[in-house]
């Protein structure tokens, strides 16, 4: 079967700060990331530090009983450390130009290239069926390192949570959340 990464963007949470919270809904979509997964099975679970990450995929972990490894390289990009009105101009300017950094920030090509680190290191492990939970910017700048064409408005598209499984063998990538969350 090959190796497969489910990528998973965290639950609705109350803010973008490394500490931000899930919301309740946040909460009860996290139970919800354990229904999904309920017939998926799951050797693997690697997350962003960010509180709301790990809380998105705690209750996961703790009902497989595996435990969560933290890595540094999935937090979220960090766009600029100036705050911009027009961001999201911003942001979308970085999708076409992977090089293009803002006063403070990592480009795409340096926040993808860590994220990539990440699914490259993968390829070493004997375990299959791997789950990396991690932030929109990044989970996109992820999918468009395999699917070029993944752009600014794909990440508009996401959701909150939002799983995308990944086959290493052929570098193919599939949205599953969205087909399998009105189930729910």
């Amino acid at each position: 079967m090959g190796k497969r990464v489910y990528l998973v963007r965290h639950c609705k949470a109350e803010g973008q700060e490394r500490e931000a919270r899930l919301t309740d809904e946040g909460v009860k979509q996290a139970e919800e990331l354990v229904h999904f997964f309920s017939t998926i099975e799951i050797n693997r679970i690697i997350t962003s530090p960010f509180v709301r990450a790990i809380d998105s995929i705690r209750p996961l972990a703790n009902q497989r009983k595996i435990d969560m490894e933290i890595d540094s390289r999935l937090s979220e990009r960090l766009l600029s450390t100036k705050n911009l009105n027009d961001w999201q101009e911003k942001l979308k300017m970085s999708f076409d130009d992977l090089d293009l950094s803002y006063h403070g920030g990592e480009s795409s090509r340096e926040a993808m290239n860590r994220g990539i680190e990440v699914i490259r290191n993968l390829q070493e492990d004997t375990r299959e069926n791997i789950v990396i939970i991690t932030h929109g910017n990044l989970m996109a700048l992820l999918l468009k390192s395999f699917q070029p064409s993944f752009g600014y408005d794909d990440w508009k598209n996401l959701s909150n949570p939002d799983v995308y499984l990944l086959e290493l063998e052929n570098a193919s990538i599939q949205r599953l959340w969205q087909q399998n969350k009105d189930i729910l």
